[in-house]
């Protein structure tokens, strides 16, 4: 389909793009990666008056690792993440599930910032933020502030970003090297959006489970954490018994709805699946 006529504009500072947002009134539309939005224009899911075109912005590109952690600039492009060979030592379940992100086109032009302001309930990205407890930073007419990931995304397509805020970068914490985790992803079709996916690591101290965190996407009307799973392995040893536990406790955690993709009791036995799955991919 042909998109909707819009106007255009393709700042070259991040305040410019701010000013330009907050000057029509709610109805004008950052543009990353454009693999979400253009075709929501493109089936008049979304009909903003402007685009706000973020290319040139080249300060939200970087990639910066540190002691306390990773933090990914908005326009950072999944392949950016695949082709640097420190994030697979710094933050490997970033990695992996990136690699399950759509096709090799879209990742060569889609963005973290692109795709947690997109906030679709079945995307890898905002799976990671929650499950890791990451911080999203964003910048606006009022200022700068800081989100917590927990309560970033608020529903299908619904986040917390005021109209005139753009996302500057993605603050994921410090990983330790001996931290064991796992990612699995269940979708009809390679490249398609999960019907379901688990996520999840733990720290481990005298063989017991601590630090347990766990994520699902797919299940739910957001991105999830899993905690009756990490209630479960948290002090654990992670065994057939433990994975056992932890596979119907996530079974036990959701209630998806049915859609045209899948049934809702087929997600949800499909979740404690991914789980299992992960848990057997972590412990070893």
């Amino acid at each position: 389909m042909k998109l909707p006529p819009f106007e255009y504009a393709c700042p070259t500072t991040l305040n410019e793009a701010v000013a330009l947002l907050a000057s029509h009134d709610g109805e004008a539309k950052p543009l990353a990666g454009g693999q979400s939005l253009v075709p929501m224009l493109a089936f008049r899911v979304a009909s903003p008056s402007l685009l706000v075109d973020l290319r040139k912005l080249a300060e939200l590109r970087q990639i910066k690792i540190a002691d306390d952690g990773v933090t990914l600039g908005a326009m950072v492009r999944w392949r950016d993440i695949l082709d640097d060979a420190r994030l697979r030592i710094a933050h490997p379940l970033l990695v992996a599930a990136v690699e399950h992100v759509a096709h090799y086109q879209i990742r060569n032009r889609g963005t973290v910032g692109g795709s947690i302001a997109h906030a679709d309930p079945a995307a890898e990205m905002p799976g990671i933020v929650v499950t890791c407890e990451a911080k999203i930073a964003v910048v606006g007419k009022a200022g700068a502030r800081v989100i917590e990931a927990a309560n970033f995304f608020q529903g299908p397509l619904m986040t917390a970003l005021k109209p005139d805020e753009i996302i500057t970068e993605i603050r994921l914490p410090a990983w330790p090297a001996k931290r064991r985790f796992g990612f699995q992803e269940f979708a009809r079709r390679r490249g398609d959006f999960a019907l379901a996916a688990a996520m999840l690591f733990y720290d481990e101290d005298d063989g017991k489970a601590r630090n347990a965190h766990a994520g699902a996407i797919g299940v739910a009307d957001r991105p999830l954490r899993l905690m009756a799973v990490e209630q479960v392995l948290n002090g654990s040893k992670i065994d057939e018994e433990v994975i056992a536990k932890a596979e119907a406790a996530a079974s036990a955690s959701v209630d998806p709805a049915d859609d045209i993709h899948a049934g809702g009791a087929y997600r949800k036995a499909l979740i404690g699946v991914m789980v299992e799955r992960a848990l057997k991919s972590a412990a070893a």
